[in-house]
């Protein structure tokens, strides 16, 4: 149930970038038991810079507020995060690399944080993703009781969702090798050059007939 709550909310941009928190209402209490911490990014293909976003439900048995989301990255070269009302982010890099690994959003002092029957979304920019049709972002959670929550199970073994699955994304087929240059252009160039040598032989050949028929006319002419 909590996957089409999120897939259907039509929630303007400006409340979700100047809050990042959307209340979900108490008709849909029952639905934030079984939610999930959850990412989405639509349109990214494998090798590519593009928005993700992490949807955080509070799930908390106690009343307590969520406020502080920490995701795992795949060593990015870039990752920026947006700015949030309420909320401050710090993305961590790797000192050898520079590669970004993770990215903590903590709650400021005097903010709410993520209360019970609210998610918060919190978004970044990021790239290139890794070539890989899968990519999960392990998260933490953590509350104002002291719970901390590891969001980084993989499947069960007869395929079933666990109960802390890590949050993944879907990537197209990649777009750009190695060199930066699309390959479905150097698909269609390669197609496009291979047609035109048939095209070029074809008229070659029936040039060389229009001549010899013209040969032949000419030598029956009396």
């Amino acid at each position: 149930m909590h996957k089409s709550v999120f897939r259907h909310a039509r929630i303007p941009v400006a409340i979700v970038a100047a809050t990042g928190v959307i209340a979900l209402g108490s008709a849909l209490a029952p639905a934030v038991a079984s939610a999930h911490v959850s990412a989405v990014a639509p349109g990214l293909a494998q090798g590519g810079y593009g928005v993700i976003t992490f949807r955080v439900p509070n799930e908390s048995d106690t009343n307590a507020a969520t406020t502080e989301v920490t995701v795992t990255l795949p060593n990015l070269k870039s990752a920026r995060t947006e700015p949030m009302a309420g909320w401050r982010a710090v993305v961590s890099k790797d000192a050898t690399t520079e590669e970004a690994t993770s990215v903590t959003w903590t709650a400021t002092p005097g903010s709410p944080g993520i209360a019970v029957g609210e998610f918060g979304q919190f978004v970044l920019n990021a790239g290139p993703l890794p070539k890989e049709k899968t990519v999960k972002f392990p998260a933490v959670q953590k509350y104002t009781d002291g719970e901390s929550v590891d969001w980084n199970q993989p499947p069960n073994a007869d395929g079933s969702e666990p109960d802390h699955p890590a949050p993944e994304i879907e990537l197209a087929a990649a777009t750009d090798d190695e060199d930066g240059d699309s390959t479905a252009t150097t698909a269609a160039s390669d197609t496009s050059d291979t047609t035109a040598r048939w095209l070029g032989g074809a008229g070659l050949v029936v040039g060389v007939l229009g001549i010899a028929a013209a040969g032949v006319a000419i030598r029956r002419k009396p």
